[in-house]
């Protein structure tokens, strides 16, 4: 080998950059000392932007496609080493390829709870994650304000700091927008656009581009999401007084269907009590005709009457843990008489310190029958 073809070795003459990693954005070309030779060729794959930087100063920025290293297609460098009239000896620069393809599927998320003010639940911790997209928009400025003088760099070192934007953007959304935290679950693609548009300004001033931010999820306390399951099943019951009546109506069904069984007993008096109750009620909630004032002349004949003002003792029931009552003593001697209260249901009356069996409760267990007449008399030996 002559010195000619020595010396020649010692110069880059091609200049490129393939990525075969996913996450890297920035590369500098590596000389290992050599120089760039006049009319080096240089080549710009899609999706890429080589910068030469000369002694610490931006110069010529090269977009996709393959160069000859000339005077006439490097300005800012001719006139930074000063060729006025051309060159044709090898130079050094420092050679940054810029990834500037999309990097997908970025993930964010809050590690501590947002406190937030909702109308429905008061105060309440909200919890959120995501992904996001992002790619260099200005390479110049990327480099100048978050790269360095790095000679690799990756979307682990830069998506950190991403996330601590959009997590405090997310925070100051949630908290101009006053949305109920019940809307949020329906509001995804509009927060995200909304939080978009808070947060690029800020990715900007950093040479990058916010792309597709998307909210994939908003979670509450485990409490919350009781209360909300409440509310929910609190809707779809509809008429509370409807739906017990329903489950006094399906209770006596079930227990018609099992009269046999220990609980089909209990059932059918409980659910009978009920409805008897909710007659009741309704009956006392029929309007009631006012009374004249003094001096006036009665309620005119023919309206419905009032019911009677009940008289005498009003004895409450307990069946099955359920107390039920008060029901006068004519109420309770049909009640004897169907079966559904027998001598050792429990029972209460004005005046009583406890509950007693009615069978041991005076005024009660007359309904029951004279239990002190003897048994018949033992046939003769």
């Amino acid at each position: 080998m002559g010195i000619w073809d020595k010396l020649k070795g010692e110069f880059v003459d091609i200049i490129e950059w393939t990525d075969s990693s996913t996450d890297t954005m920035v590369y500098r070309f590596e000389r290992h000392g050599n120089e760039i030779k006049y009319g080096a060729k240089l080549t710009v794959r899609e999706s890429q932007v080589a910068v030469f930087v000369d002694e610490g100063q931006f110069a010529d920025v090269f977009v996709p496609g393959m160069y000859t290293l000339e005077t006439s297609n490097m300005p800012i460098l001719s006139t930074l080493k000063g060729w006025k009239h051309g060159f044709n000896s090898p130079f050094k620069s420092e050679v940054y390829f810029v990834n500037t393809k999309r990097f997908n599927d970025q993930k964010w998320g809050t590690m501590n709870p947002i406190m937030m003010r909702d109308a429905d639940f008061g105060m309440v911790r909200v919890r959120a994650f995501g992904s996001f997209s992002l790619r260099v928009k200005d390479a110049k400025l990327f480099l100048q304000e978050v790269v360095g003088t790095n000679w690799q760099y990756t979307t682990e070192e830069i998506t950190t700091q991403i996330r601590n934007y959009i997590v405090s953007g997310f925070a100051e959304a949630i908290s101009e927008t006053q949305m109920p935290v019940l809307d949020l679950y329906s509001k995804y693609d509009d927060m995200g656009k909304s939080l978009t548009a808070l947060m690029s300004p800020k990715i900007e001033a950093l040479g990058l581009e916010l792309i597709d931010l998307m909210i994939e999820n908003v979670s509450v306390p485990p409490e919350v999401e009781q209360a909300i399951d409440t509310r929910s099943k609190m809707g779809a019951v509809g008429n509370l007084d409807n739906y017990m009546k329903y489950q006094a109506a399906d209770a006596m069904v079930k227990g018609a269907e099992n009269p046999g069984g220990v609980g089909g007993v209990g059932a059918q008096m409980a659910a009978g009590m009920m409805m008897g109750q909710q007659m009741g009620n309704m009956m006392n909630q029929q309007p009631q005709q006012s009374a004249p004032a003094a001096g006036g002349a009665p309620p005119p004949m023919g309206g419905t009457p009032p019911p009677p003002v009940p008289t005498g003792p009003q004895v409450h029931i307990a069946v099955n843990g359920q107390q039920y009552g008060p029901y006068t003593m004519d109420q309770l001697s049909q009640y004897v008489k169907e079966g559904r209260v027998q001598a050792d249901t429990m029972v209460w009356m004005e005046g009583m310190a406890s509950w007693m069996p009615a069978s041991a409760t005076e005024g009660v267990k007359q309904l029951f029958g004279d239990s002190t007449t003897p048994p018949p008399a033992p046939p003769l030996q």
